[in-house]
This record gives structure tokens, sequence and C-alpha cells, in this order.
């Protein structure tokens, strides 16, 4: 639903540009008043800027309505949406009441449908974002490392325990084996 506005602006934009060059026109000339390049009319600049953003919001709407890269769709729609409410929809610059009045509710739709788009771009459809991962990622990692740390521990205390027994094993057959031969040897002795 929300990409709706978007596929129909979008449209417009590209199948008129000029009356949105039109429209587009009194920011365009604050903004090259500021760069010191005055326009004498509406330039081919100005008709591509136009369709270009028609082009990004029919792109975008379609792709958003599709689910097609939601979170890039509604950043690009976003993006498309602060010049065009801000090139259309400027009440503060209205005389007459009703048109004031009809330009700020146009102006305060397009802020919230910015704010629907954010929302959107930030959605992660029930799946954890990318900060919780990363945060769950190094505390998942720090525990794996504690564990192996412990594991190698007990793998040590065996070892060592292993290593032991060993030793006293090796002791007790060695000890055995000398009182042997010591035995043999005495009776070799009293042999001779």
């Amino acid at each position: 639903m929300l990409a709706s506005m978007f596929v129909m602006g979008g449209y417009s934009a590209l199948r008129n540009p000029q009356q949105h060059v039109r429209m587009a026109g009194p920011v365009t000339e604050k903004l090259s008043d500021a760069s010191d390049q005055a326009p004498t009319s509406a330039t081919a600049d100005e008709k591509q800027l136009v369709m270009i953003n028609g082009a990004a919001q029919v792109v975008g709407g379609l792709a958003l309505a599709t689910g097609r890269f939601p979170r890039l769709a509604s950043l690009v729609l976003a993006g498309s949406l602060v010049p065009t409410t801000y090139a259309g929809h400027r009440f503060w610059e209205e005389t007459d009441k009703t048109k004031r009045a009809n330009q700020q509710i146009h102006f305060v739709k397009n802020v919230s449908m910015l704010g629907g788009l954010l929302i959107a771009a930030v959605d992660t459809e029930g799946k954890p974002g990318v900060a919780w991962r990363a945060t769950h990622a190094v505390g998942a990692a720090s525990n794996q490392a504690k564990g192996l740390g412990k594991g190698v521990a007990v793998q040590a205390m065996a070892a060592r325990k292993a290593a032991a027994a060993t030793t006293k094993a090796s002791a007790k057959a060695t000890k055995k084996a000398s009182a042997k031969a010591t035995k043999k040897a005495g009776k070799k002795a009293g042999k001779s």
C-alpha cells in the first residue's frame, strides 16, 4: 500500500515531466542562485532530474510492493521523497489560505510517509537485526572460548593424572624387576 503512491507519482513524473519541472523550478532557481548560476528556463538537467526521481520512485515502489529488496527500496523511496516534498509542497510560500492548508496537508502526509519508509528500511521481518546478531555473535564466541579454555584445562588435568599413573606404574614395574633381578642374582651367588 505504501508503494502505490510512489508508483503513481513516479509514473506521472515520467509521463509529464514538464509539470514537475515547473513545480521544482522555484527550488532549482534558489539552488542556482546560491551557486551563482541563474537559469533562464527549465533546462534539460532539471527535466533529467525530475525523470530520474520519477524512475527511482517507480522502480523503488514496484520493488517494495513485490517484496524485492524491501529495505533498499524503502531507502531509495525515502531519498526521492525529500526533494519531492520540498519542491512540491512549499506551504510556507502560499498566500491563499485554502491553498496553504492543502499544501500543508500534503507536506505532513509526505513526512508521515517518510517515517513509514524509514521504519520499513530498518524492518528485519522478524529476524534479528545486524546489531543484535553482532552483539550475540561476540557473546557466543566469548562463551565458546571460555568453554574451550575449560576443556583444555580438564584435558591437561587428565593428561597429568595419566602421566602420574604411568610414572607410578613404571616405577612399580621397575622396582619389581629390580627385586626379581636381585633375588635371581642372590640365588646365582648362593650356588657358586
